[in-house]
């Protein structure tokens, strides 16, 4: 099989690789019938990666069930599923209390799209090896279109983890959205569709302003910090100063929520968020159990993810598309069992 594999800055290329295997009666194999570019891996293939290339990219696809180990219950061959983009047991301690980003039985940050905790392949990858498919695989429901849920395993998924929980707790809030990428679009999407009561959305990139446009936003190009201004705000730019002015933008105890990859440090006005007593998360995305409430809404047909997607190409396009800089491209293929 192939792997598209991240070379160097702004090259990729397929790479052969052994097929896997099902090597455990928990194991699946699944093939990617829609896939698309985490917001990280724009950073990824602009030379900021945290490790060297080569290695295999991607880590957000939809999915069809190849083969299953003998043990395996929840999916089938044929199945459409998502494939969440870290590993994880379903079992240990950590899981159950839902943290399976920080799953105890497999090695420290093992994920799909970068060999931090060992080499699991990515998703850009013709095949792909499950390790725990009943704890893993979330079938896609019936209706739902791949490529609008092709983010479904990391992106939209963590943006309705970054403002739903919060809005269920402060009906009608106001939101602040700081983005560079999809998970900005997506967390408007999904504040309008829950009852937010005003969204700023904050992005030099017209054309994305223009789409949080149609999702009842207001936007701007760039801010400066609005005194006690919003209930949450949610920073998806991976720039400190940006979260700064999310933090100095709140109302007192307001919440602020990080996407994270921060490559780069800063500085954040510590003292100006004690005085307001904020809420400040910075987290490593526990996907898992976001996944089912992110498409059920998603099936509920109040948010259109598949307004984000700016470009859908062939699968074996890959390797020249991916570097094409598009903001959200999804590539597909036929896949068939049976």
């Amino acid at each position: 099989m192939r792997e598209l594999t991240y070379v160097e800055r702004w090259t990729a290329e397929w790479r052969e690789a052994p097929d896997p295997r099902i090597s455990g009666d928990e194991q699946a194999i699944v093939a990617p019938v829609a896939a698309t570019t985490c917001d990280v891996d724009t950073q990824i293939l602009a030379g900021h990666s945290p490790v060297p290339g080569p290695f295999a990219l991607g880590h957000e696809c939809v999915a069809r069930v190849l083969e299953v180990g003998d043990g395996v219950r929840t999916v089938a061959p044929g199945d459409l599923v998502v494939v969440p983009w870290s590993i994880s047991c379903g079992d240990c301690d950590r899981c159950r209390a839902g943290l399976t980003a920080h799953c105890s039985t497999v090695p420290y940050m093992a994920m799909y799209g970068a060999p931090i905790g060992g080499n699991w392949g990515g998703l850009f990858s013709d095949l792909v090896r499950v390790p725990h498919a009943d704890a893993m695989l979330v079938p896609l429901p019936a209706g739902l279109d791949p490529v609008a849920m092709a983010s479904a395993s990391d992106n939209f998924s963590l943006a309705y983890r970054l403002v739903a929980p919060h809005l269920r707790t402060r009906p009608g809030g106001s939101v602040l959205v700081l983005a560079r990428g999809s998970i900005g679009l997506y967390v408007c999407d999904i504040a309008r569709a829950l009852g937010a009561g005003d969204v700023l959305y904050v992005d030099p990139d017209p054309a994305h302003r223009s789409l949080a446009e149609t999702y009842g936003a207001r936007t701007a190009e760039a801010i400066d910090p609005v005194h006690q201004g919003f209930d949450i705000a949610v920073e998806a730019t991976a720039r400190v100063d940006q979260l700064s002015i999310a933090a100095l933008s709140l109302k007192p105890e307001g919440i602020v929520e990080s996407a994270g990859n921060h490559f780069k440090p800063g500085e954040l006005p510590l003292f100006a968020m004690y005085l307001n007593s904020v809420n400040l998360r910075i987290a490593r995305d526990n996907v898992r159990p976001t996944i089912p409430g992110a498409l059920d809404l998603a099936a509920s047909g109040t948010v259109d993810p598949r307004a984000v997607v700016s470009d859908v190409f062939d699968w074996e396009e890959l390797p020249e598309r991916i570097v094409g800089r598009h903001s959200k491209p999804v590539f597909t293929r036929e896949i068939t069992v049976g």
